[in-house]
């Protein structure tokens, strides 16, 4: 500034200002650089165009609120398919999982085990036909919407979007279908020649059964699972979410949210000061989405006999 002592004041004063002025406007230029370079460093999720990559969504309370097995019941009661005491167990058990937002092991086992004895001896045609009925009675506004927009952007990078469930796999690829998914991963219920015997064909798909289904389908499908996200409320889907690169906890209970904290996984919460609103169904992905998924289960089960 000693340079600039032959200046009036006046003169002076105004070019200090232009002075600081000038490396005002440096300084902000350098730091919207850095700023911008920190933002290119960070890898795009989902990476367009990764066909090595996937996701799979939960179901019962990750991409839709309370329990498949529950609303499903409920549609099967309207259609008499069993009676009102049979109705007020399943009541029961969807009170506990809505208040609890817990899978109980105890009234999962006691769901499955009534859903089995009600649908032994239909045909499983019928229960695919009336499982459309019962979506969109019970279930689609049900979905949560936030869950709904991270399986979307998954398919708008030109992803494959899968549900892993325990639910039946009938009524889990009715789901995604009618959600433009791929297909599902389910449990698997007995039939022959097209009629439910009332059986499961091996295991119930829970807990460490999903991540072999996933690990399976990876496989199968030429994934690359560190490419891969994975989305659950429950810390029964540990095994899953940490078979993949991007696990999200998603409303989660409280011991997944402290796995997922101690992990730094990111994690959603759609519960809070939301209701599940109606979400707009998208055009259908096609039979091949329900026959994809549930030749992938029955594969599973053949793979592991």
């Amino acid at each position: 500034m000693a340079a600039l002592g032959w200046l009036t004041p006046r003169r002076r004063s105004a070019t200090a200002r232009s002075v600081l002025a000038g490396e005002a406007s440096a300084e902000a230029a350098r730091k919207s650089s850095q700023e911008a370079a920190a933002t290119t460093e960070e890898p795009q999720f989902p990476v367009h165009g990764d066909d090595r990559a996937a996701a799979f969504f939960d179901l019962d309370n990750t991409v839709m609120q309370g329990a498949a097995l529950f609303h499903f019941g409920r549609g099967l009661y309207k259609r008499k398919f069993f009676e009102t005491r049979e109705l007020a167990r399943f009541a029961w058990q969807q009170a506990w999982f809505r208040l609890a937002g817990v899978e109980d092991p105890e009234h999962m086992q006691q769901a499955r085990e009534s859903a089995l004895s009600i649908v032994k001896g239909h045909r499983v045609a019928e229960l695919q036909s009336i499982g459309e009925e019962i979506y969109d009675e019970y279930m689609a506004e049900r979905i949560w919407p936030g869950t709904r927009a991270l399986a979307q952007a998954h398919l708008d990078a030109g992803q494959k979007v899968w549900l892993v469930t325990a639910a039946p796999v009938e009524i889990a690829t009715v789901i995604a279908r009618r959600l433009g998914l791929t297909g599902a991963l389910g449990t698997v219920a007995e039939s022959v020649d097209g009629v439910y015997t009332g059986k499961l064909v091996g295991e119930p798909l829970h807990g460490p059964a999903k991540a072999e289904a996933v690990r399976a389908l990876a496989i199968a499908e030429g994934l690359d699972l560190r490419r891969c996200a994975a989305y659950s409320d429950s810390h029964n889907d540990i095994p899953m979410l940490s078979l993949v690169g991007h696990p999200y906890a998603i409303n989660p209970d409280s011991k997944l949210r402290r796995h997922a904290r101690e992990l730094d996984w990111r994690l959603r919460d759609y519960r809070t000061g939301r209701k599940a609103a109606k979400v707009g169904i998208p055009a259908a992905a096609g039979v091949g989405a329900v026959a994809g998924g549930t030749a992938a289960a029955i594969a599973l089960h053949r793979r592991r006999r």
